[in-house]
């Protein structure tokens, strides 16, 4: 499944929470790809990912670190 990441409203995002969980989350990101999309995210374009195990978890993973996102498929 198709997710696009749009935004992350916290007022100071923590930057590697955010890459760790996009590396663990999106399927074929590894650490440094991770870091990459958390800097393009944080500067403000949308990233799109691709998950495909354990989505609702990841959606969980997502709001917790007030990410937007929506779902493309």
């Amino acid at each position: 499944m198709q997710i696009n990441l749009l935004s992350c409203s916290q007022d100071r995002p923590d930057r590697r929470a955010i890459a760790r969980t996009l590396e663990e989350i999106a399927d074929g990101v590894d650490y440094n790809l991770a870091n990459e999309l958390t800097d393009i995210l944080l500067e403000g374009s949308p990233v799109e990912i691709e998950v495909s195990f354990n989505e609702s978890s990841a959606y969980r993973s997502l709001r917790k670190l007030d990410i937007d996102y929506e779902i493309v498929e």
